[in-house]
């Protein structure tokens, strides 16, 4: 394989730290490098300062786990929710992708990943306490377990199902199998996930697929 020579050592730094992002190869890395190249400093220094800003600022709300400006989220922050339904999800890209449905009013958490044994991920590496401490004050009537309908997404829902039983006064469903087995739920369009959230069904650990 032709290893690229770059006129600049400063040029192949940037390149090489671009293509570490997902997605990207170093073709692409090497564009977006040239692009910033042409353009203003100015606008190259509002790009870095926003990066920091973001990089140094951002929270995870201390309620939900989804990321805020600041210790509470506007979804959890936000009156008008309704705060006896809660919508557990695997990650923030989840929570914008029920969001645009327009379909769910309530609350969300934020999960943090699946568990994954493959890849080292068990029960304690995800916020599943924080989930059993948020109900286990009483104003939770129901969960909403809308993880992706993977292998580990059903485990991660029958777990929480089990840690959730001893709450007999709170009902958990899952959300339709609108959704195909294997997809993961923020590539599903916005029609299918919203009926998906409406058409959801009591969870019993027996309708999970094997």
């Amino acid at each position: 394989m032709i290893q690229t020579q770059y006129p600049s050592q400063l040029l192949e730094r940037a390149v090489q730290e671009f293509a570490k992002l997902p997605g990207v190869g170093r073709k692409t890395a090497l564009r977006l490098v040239l692009h910033l190249l042409r353009q203003d400093a100015e606008d190259v220094e509002k790009l870095t300062q926003a990066i920091l800003q973001m990089k140094h600022e951002v929270k995870r709300c201390s309620v939900c786990h989804n990321i805020s400006d600041s210790e509470t989220c506007p979804i959890c922050s936000d009156p008008h929710r309704d705060a006896s339904t809660v919508c557990v999800v695997e990650n923030i890209q989840d929570v914008m992708a029920v969001e645009n449905t327009q379909q769910f009013t309530g609350l969300y958490h934020v999960l943090g990943g699946v568990i994954s044994p493959m890849d080292g991920i068990g029960p304690s590496d995800l916020e599943i306490e924080s989930l059993v401490a948020r109900v286990r004050e009483g104003d939770i009537k129901e969960v909403i377990l809308a993880l992706s309908s993977t292998m580990e997404g059903d485990t991660t829902g029958f777990y929480i199902f089990r840690k959730l039983a001893p709450f007999n006064d709170v009902k958990i469903s899952i959300i339709a199998r609108g959704i195909s087995v294997g997809d993961e739920l923020e590539y599903t369009d916005e029609v299918t996930l919203g009926r998906s959230i409406l058409n959801r069904t009591p969870f019993s650990g027996t309708n999970v697929p094997k």
